[in-house]
């Protein structure tokens, strides 16, 4: 398994995470399989989604926001229950299937990392597995 660090600036961020997924595939040596690419905290998250124009995340982050304000009747004493609402949405993994040693996006698509409860030092775990092991 390999692991991306990342030390996210805010509290509500996405951070493109696609060129250290493709370093771990490369690293990984997998010319044709899948990449398994988990975030293990309670409150952060990973999707796939256009990378090329900022203001997607910004259009993201926005909307999540008024749909789950930071301040609402949560009952959770950290004060972060929005946070904990917004990765469960999110998602804590995407899979991404390889080929020819690369990840299979769309021309726009990204790996993007979701902090929702930063800023923070946060770890992305990332494993990947040639089809052939998978078939076992």
């Amino acid at each position: 398994m390999r692991i991306i660090n990342v030390e996210t600036t805010a509290r509500t961020q996405m951070v493109d995470i696609t060129y250290e997924v493709r370093k771990a595939i490369s690293e990984f040596g997998v010319k044709d399989g899948l990449c398994f690419v988990f975030v293990p905290h309670t409150t952060a998250g990973v999707t796939i989604n256009e990378n090329a124009d900022d203001d997607v995340k910004t259009d993201i982050i926005n909307a999540l926001n008024r749909l789950i304000p930071q301040r609402g009747d949560y009952r959770h004493v950290e004060g972060n229950s929005d946070a904990h609402i917004k990765a469960t949405l999110v998602g804590s993994s995407v899979v991404l299937a390889i080929e020819d040693g690369r990840p299979v996006l769309g021309t726009w698509q990204g790996v993007l990392f979701c902090e929702f409860d930063g800023p923070r030092k946060r770890k992305v775990f990332v494993k990947c597995v040639n089809a052939e092991d998978s078939k076992q």
